[in-house]
């Protein structure tokens, strides 16, 4: 494929808000041409701050609108699979459509969209999806679904990324610990988690001390899509205050 002059262009999903419209500030920041989709669209009336409607557990539709992006640019240097859905049902309650939406959401959205987007690729191409420290360790809390979801991201990385290394597309992940959202604040006094003390447990597990904020996951996304981490593939980097180095029984900060 020949590539199309101009700017690099990415694209990010679940772009709307939260980690998704910070990684699109990142990644314009950084120069590229970057298109937003969302479930609902966001006309702004500028085309380059316009995100378009789109429904990643639909393999079809995520394929047309990825599709069209490429025809209309000649291109595709970079896809941000952000876009997720949560779930908090316990493993006793879970149903087949709940557990299929969140699957097909959330790793139906990754693989189908960077099998749709590496056909615009070429070498130096960089996908990044958004996974989570639930994808390697057990949240609890109703979290079954979402955390299969993420530790299939996990797997779909490294896997992608030794299938497509011979062609110069590079395969990467993003595991945050929990992220000052604005789907994510209203847990915090949810009483169906941990009866209202959820954030408490949360932060006595980031030895940080404090929740991550949506820039600090975004520079780590445009790290790994720029061409400074050109020999980095197949890796899911934890961005976690600490999280994932904490063991479980372990104090933060004790004294001597």
């Amino acid at each position: 494929m020949t590539v199309a002059p101009g700017p690099r262009v990415a694209v990010v999903t679940g772009a709307a808000q939260g980690i998704g419209a910070a990684v699109v500030d990142a990644l314009r920041a950084d120069g590229l041409a970057v298109v937003g989709l969302d479930l609902r669209a966001n006309d702004t009336g500028d085309e380059a701050t316009a995100v378009l409607a789109c429904d990643v557990s639909d393999p079809v539709q995520l394929r047309t609108v990825i599709d069209g992006i490429g025809e209309r640019y000649g291109r595709i240097d970079v896809l941000v699979s952000n876009a997720a859905l949560g779930s908090h049902t316990l493993p006793d309650d879970l149903v087949a459509d709940e557990f299929d939406r969140v699957l097909r959401t959330n790793i139906g959205g990754c693989f189908f969209g960077a099998q749709a987007a590496a056909r615009w690729m070429t070498a130096g191409g960089s996908i990044v999806s958004l996974s989570s420290i639930a994808g390697t360790s057990a949240l609890g809390r109703g979290n079954l679904a979402y955390s299969i979801s993420k530790a299939a991201i996990d797997g779909l990385t490294r896997e992608l990324a030794v299938e497509w290394a011979p062609r110069g597309i590079r395969v990467n992940a993003v595991a945050p610990c929990q992220v000052s959202t604005p789907g994510f604040v209203p847990l915090l006094t949810d009483r169906t988690l941990d009866h209202g003390t959820v954030g408490t447990r949360m932060l006595a597990g980031i030895p940080m001390g404090r929740y991550a904020e949506p820039h600090e996951i975004a520079a780590a996304v445009a790290f790994l899509a720029s061409p400074a981490a050109a020999f980095i593939t197949g890796v899911v980097l934890p961005v976690d205050g600490g999280n994932l180095a904490l063991n479980p029984g372990g104090t933060v900060g004790a004294p001597r």
